[in-house]
């Protein structure tokens, strides 16, 4: 029976991936919570027919230097309360400083003091300065039942930041919080520019409607690339809530965000909860190979703390090369 639900689980996987508009193979888990998947191009196809080359494709072996991490991290109920416990902010703090960019969502502090808080005591343990990019309380419409504040923290030597704002969802009301834009210029290791910059929205939706909001999340890309058609890489990532009672697999392969355009790094056999449940919520979705520099490394952190105290999500993340 375990094998036959390990086979399911791996099924389940290679056919999200088919839907990439690149060959995606899984290949290895070569470490505790990372999954490590090998991303072919169009142009590596050919390169493989023409040489009729059949031999698996071997990861890249590559140090923590020489990519950037970028996670995902839903903070639950990140307010004042949970900032004054300073054995949860010191878990909290070492589990940002596994990465070089994590947006969180889940901010509430009707003061909007606790972000600030959180940076200084990032830099406090830091050897390298931290930034962030904040955005407005979001959930502005009359309809909107709480707000909350998204954030991309940052390490400044590997990530020079160009924007950040709320989407406009004045008009069609399609969230209730609406997503945060923020657009970043990656860094080479010696911390000048490496040429590339790519844009993230995050996204924490609504529960009861998270796959409406989820297939609104194509739209919000679509404007985003009408109006800014020089800019071809998106990481859409968040709380999705997409998974167990909130949004089936079946729903979520009728989605719009399921088409060809995207990359699902984060299958929905994955368990990016702390409690007994095992729901795959968080997502990280691209659009294609973000101009070849993913990696195709991904894993969902379980080993940096195990209680709902610090969060009831686990950091989900990624590579890019640097």
């Amino acid at each position: 029976m375990a094998s036959m639900e390990g086979y399911l689980q791996a099924l389940s996987l290679v056919a999200i991936l088919i839907l990439a508009p690149m060959t995606i193979h899984l290949l290895i888990h070569k470490e505790e919570n990372t999954v490590f998947v090998f991303v072919e191009t169009d142009s590596d196809e050919q390169q493989d027919d023409d040489e009729n080359e059949t031999e698996a494709r071997e990861i890249p072996q590559l140090n923590r230097s020489e990519v950037a991490r970028i996670a995902t991290f839903n903070i639950k109920v990140f307010g004042e309360t949970k900032m004054s416990k300073p054995e949860v902010v010191s878990v909290l703090v070492d589990t940002v400083l596994q990465y070089d960019l994590v947006s969180v969502q889940e901010i509430r502090d009707i003061d909007q003091t606790v972000p600030y808080d959180f940076l200084e005591q990032i830099n406090n343990r830091s050897n390298d300065t931290w930034d962030m990019l904040l955005s407005e309380r979001s959930g502005q419409q009359e309809d909107d039942t709480y707000q909350e504040q998204y954030a991309y923290y940052y390490n400044t030597t590997v990530f020079s930041p160009i924007n950040g704002s709320l989407y406009n969802d004045s008009e069609n009301d399609l969230f209730q919080k609406e997503p945060y834009l923020g657009s970043f210029e990656l860094l080479n290791a010696s911390g000048n520019s490496s040429g590339f910059d790519f844009t993230l929205i995050t996204i924490h939706t609504k529960p009861a409607s998270a796959m409406e909001e989820i297939n609104a999340l194509h739209t919000v890309v679509q404007d985003y690339q009408a109006e800014n058609p020089q800019e071809p890489d998106i990481v859409i990532l968040g709380d999705y809530n997409a998974g167990c009672s909130y949004a089936s697999s079946e729903e979520l392969w009728s989605s719009p965000m399921r088409n060809s355009n995207y990359t699902w790094l984060v299958p929905d056999s994955a368990d990016t909860t702390v409690s007994s449940t095992d729901c795959a919520y968080d997502r990280i979705v691209t659009t294609g190979e973000l101009s070849g520099r993913l990696v195709g490394t991904w894993g969902v952190d379980t080993s940096s703390f195990s209680t709902s105290n610090v969060s009831d999500h686990y950091p989900v993340w990624f590579d890019i090369y640097r």
